[in-house]
């Protein structure tokens, strides 16, 4: 029973219209889910993802007005997204200058081209060259073309202070491997260690820093709330909710969220895990043709619509 690669990513932004106008407008994204938290029907839930809203393309924000992240271990520090080529990298280093977003130099880092760059919120985000491999749904709708658009989610990076709890976790648990390390790019007294699933390849790592020197950091808008998994099928998805049980692992028990079910655990660091199946998905209670384009509540929010609605502000 192996998980399969990151299923989606879920950050805060303090400023959902602005994020709303940068992931789709910006980074040529297609916003597959309009709806709202299920746990706090006040706030947006917003999914950006590739045409079709494929498991593993989704980069998702919660809409809480807090204030910025402290930054620090003890975090999801960095999400990578996908791009085929070196030559897309460097069109979109030239494009981002060209809008506004400040970038990093085109690095080679642990064997792939990486650009490092934030959004205005402070949003810590990388593109990573994942050589084309696999199939792309590029939106048609989108400003960015077809050829050099995000294919979906790349390696998620890390901070622990303590490394062992972690990989006990990340290895015992939940079956990945450690497959080698690098120094971090910002302080090679640090290093590195990658993770992979299934297959493996830049859409199923983790990049696990072990950084002791760093104060804990503090969520706000800009950091990070949770990463999850993928799970194919609902029957290892209720087996990994044994599973958890069985090693008395606390966690969230099996939660419905209507387009994927869900399963949340911190690991020992405190980091926020999620295991999700990939299915049913987005087109389960929307044409594919009209994604996002209408806020849509899980069926047992639907008798609060009225309510929920009143309560949200437009972001068009």
């Amino acid at each position: 029973m192996n998980l399969t690669g990151i299923h989606h990513l879920t950050a805060v932004s303090a400023k959902i219209r602005d994020n709303h106008q940068f992931y789709t407008k910006t980074l040529g994204m297609r916003l597959v889910k309009r709806s709202v938290n299920q746990d706090d029907v006040s706030a947006y839930h917003l999914f950006y993802a590739d045409a079709q809203g494929s498991p593993g393309t989704d980069l998702t924000f919660f809409d809480w007005p807090v204030p910025r992240e402290r930054r620090g271990t003890h975090a999801i520090t960095r999400t990578h997204l996908r791009v085929a080529g070196g030559d897309t990298l460097a069109w979109w280093a030239e494009y981002l200058r060209e809008h506004g977003v400040n970038a990093s130099e085109l690095t080679e880092r642990h064997g792939r081209l990486v650009l490092n760059f934030e959004d205005a919120e402070g949003q810590r985000l990388a593109l990573i060259d994942d050589g084309g491999a696999g199939e792309a749904y590029p939106w048609e709708r989108s400003p960015v073309p077809a050829a050099r658009q995000i294919r979906g989610l790349g390696p998620i990076s890390l901070s622990v202070p303590r490394l062992q709890p972690t990989d006990a976790v990340l290895q015992q648990v939940m079956n990945m491997r450690q497959v080698r390390s690098y120094p971090h790019p910002e302080n090679a007294q640090h290093t590195v260690y990658v993770y992979e699933m299934g297959a493996g390849g830049p859409g199923a790592e983790l990049h696990v820093a072990e950084q002791p020197g760093l104060p804990p950091a503090q969520p706000g808008a800009g950091g990070v709330h949770h990463v999850a998994f993928r799970t194919p099928t609902f029957e290892e998805y209720d087996a990994w909710a044994s599973r958890l049980n069985s090693m008395r692992i606390p966690n969230s028990g099996k939660i419905d969220r209507f387009w994927f079910r869900s399963l949340y655990f911190r690991e020992p660091n405190g980091i926020l895990f999620e295991i999700a199946s990939d299915g049913p998905g987005f087109g389960v209670d929307e044409d594919a043709a009209t994604l996002g384009e209408k806020v849509v509540l899980a069926p047992f929010l639907e008798p609060r619509r009225a309510e929920i609605l009143a309560n949200l502000k437009p972001i068009d």
